[in-house]
């Protein structure tokens, strides 16, 4: 196929933010798509591997610049002039290479899609020196090769900002509409679902893809959960208080620390290795070794998965820390066995997905934590089962609340007895309870440049939430408490000048003293109240909102929703 037909494709879905119109053109699309075209559809979300591939593009803005200028015969200033003028470096490509002061052998040849993907795959396997020339030259070469409209796409593709609204739900519904056209909508209904499920286990759309061609329901159930390859985690719904969650669940139920930590997926394959996975999809094995020991001394069982979370201690107290100390653990490459004694962990497994060959993903809940009983031997300040009562009574879920939060723990988790584990959604057989103190963890999308001793550092920043209907981020508010000027002790990552650091990379467009961002670092925002405001996007605006922490851990679709706020500002009335 060619690149030109997929770039087309791109610009018919984003001229619309009409969600069932990009399913019938994503339809459309699909229909005509080939299995050996399988690896298109990692594109269509600007990846080109698989979601939980650790290869990324990874292709700063400084060095799209480079490229475009070397394709096109432009100087770097002119392109960030143009850039600085349209604020999207795609545009800039697109309107510089209609103008190319150079031609070269390579634009005599149409450019494909395959030709994009192998030569974007090249990109995160090349290391040492050299690296940086190596992949201005790979880029150049495409951008010389490439029109207008696909000049727009690659350069996109590359700094991870495709800006075409789809999100796997809308490919997820769009592979419906394609191969099961002879099904009724109730049939439909059980197709999505089953699509959903292969999506979950596998966070490969190419394969389900290749399955969902077929048009068969029963090839879909086939598959199945695969030890070492991650899984997204299940995600909670949150209630106010204890009354309101057994209401919701139904007595007795299980009541569980919830854990100030990071998600911790343990994976270990019949052949004894063991690999841990964030629920970003994150492979962190080789940052938590103590983990693996702990998994292979006192967990039984030739083959696992199971679902933890790692909490920090201090080494000489015992007492727990909160999870902005350990969170640089997650990011660190180097000198692991120094930060492993400073920071060290404790594994709280709290539920399993698969053991000894059989998914248990179907088996509900109180056949999967009674197992985890059975297999774990608990060792404090190691490995233990998570910390957990199954109660009816309303005194005795309180007790254990107060009592997870003199631990310095968030609260508790309350789960149905007899729900099943579904990956990656936010389920209401799950619900968190926590402190009357309000809190959303949103992305930063934009800021300021501030002045005085702040001069020079980003000090002010945009938050946004997601909006599920249109896929867009939507601004709800402005912040810049709770950041620091100097480190503090367990919160190095919160200052303005580490803030600026990570977030200059991701600024897409610059306007005085204002700048936007691309959507990726996550903060967690504490606030008093959440009020209607016409100044922002959401159509709501934070009143008083503090950062409290960086959620690397956390990837983008597990930020706060406008569904979710909407809900707590109802609750707040």
């Amino acid at each position: 196929m060619l690149y030109k037909t997929l770039a087309e494709l791109y610009e018919s879905l984003s001229a619309t933010t009409k969600r069932l119109e990009k399913i019938k053109i994503l339809s459309e699309f699909l229909k005509k798509l080939s299995e050996q075209d399988r690896d298109l559809m990692y594109l269509l979300l600007g990846e080109i591997h698989p979601s939980y591939s650790e290869k990324k593009i990874g292709i700063s803005n400084q060095l799209a610049i480079k490229a475009i200028s070397k394709a096109t015969g432009m100087g770097e200033k002119r392109v960030v002039q143009e850039w600085k003028k349209i604020g999207d470096l795609g545009k800039v490509a697109e309107k510089l290479a209609e103008h190319k002061k150079q031609t070269t052998l390579h634009s005599m040849a149409s450019l494909t899609a395959k030709k994009v993907i192998d030569s974007l795959r090249k990109l995160p396997e090349l290391e040492g020196k050299g690296t940086v020339g190596k992949k201005i030259s790979i880029i150049t070469e495409l951008l010389a090769s490439a029109s207008p409209i696909e000049a727009l796409y690659l350069i996109r593709t590359l700094v991870g900002d495709l800006r075409i609204g789809i999100q796997e739900s809308t490919i997820r519904e769009a592979l419906v509409s394609a191969f099961f056209q002879e099904f009724n909508e109730e049939e439909k209904k059980e197709v999505s679902k089953a699509i959903q499920s292969a999506i979950d286990k596998t966070n490969d759309l190419a394969k389900v893809f290749e399955i969902a061609k077929k048009g068969s329901l029963k090839e879909l159930g086939k598959i199945h959960l695969e030890v070492g390859r991650p899984i997204k985690v299940m995600l909670s719904q949150k209630v106010p208080t204890i009354e309101d969650g057994f209401k919701a669940l139904g007595k007795p139920c299980a009541v569980e620390y919830k854990y100030d930590g990071f998600r911790l997926l343990i994976h270990k394959k019949s052949d004894n290795e063991i690999s841990l996975f964030t629920r970003r999809l994150e492979n962190v094995t080789k940052q938590f070794p103590e983990a693996v020991e702990y998994v292979k001394k006192y967990v039984k069982g030739k083959s696992f998965i199971l679902d933890s979370e790692a909490v920090g201690f201090d080494r000489k107290t015992k007492a727990y820390l909160p999870f902005q100390q350990i969170s640089q653990r997650i990011k660190r490459k180097y000198r692991i066995k120094e930060i492993q004694k400073e920071l060290p962990v404790e594994v709280n497994v709290f539920d399993i997905l698969y053991y000894n060959g059989k998914s248990l993903l179907n088996e509900p809940f109180e056949k999967r934590t009674s197992l985890i009983k059975k297999i774990i031997k608990n060792h404090p300040y190691r490995i233990i089962c998570a910390k957990q009562i199954i109660t009816d009574s309303e005194k005795k879920a309180e007790e254990f609340y107060k009592k997870a939060l003199a631990d310095n723990q968030e609260g508790v988790m309350m789960k149905s007895l007899s729900a099943a584990y579904q990956p990656g959604s936010r389920v209401g057989h799950m619900l968190k309870i926590k402190p009357e103190e309000r809190d959303f963890d949103l992305v930063i999308t934009g800021a300021e440049y501030g002045t005085g001793k702040r001069s020079g550092w980003l000090s002010s920043f945009i938050l946004s939430c997601f909006d599920k209907k249109t896929g867009r981020f939507l601004e709800i508010g402005k912040v810049g408490t709770g950041i620091k000027e100097k480190g503090v002790k367990g919160q190095e990552n919160l200052t303005f000048e580490r803030l600026t650091k990570i977030l200059t990379p991701l600024i897409t467009e610059e306007k005085g003293k204002t700048v936007k961002i691309k959507p990726k670092i996550i903060v967690s925002v504490t606030y008093q109240e959440i009020q209607k405001s016409p100044n922002y996007s959401s159509g709501f605006a934070l009143r008083f909102p503090r950062v409290t922490a960086l959620r690397p851990d956390k990837p983008l679709s597990e930020i706060t929703t406008l569904d979710e706020v909407k809900k707590d500002y109802e609750r707040q009335k």
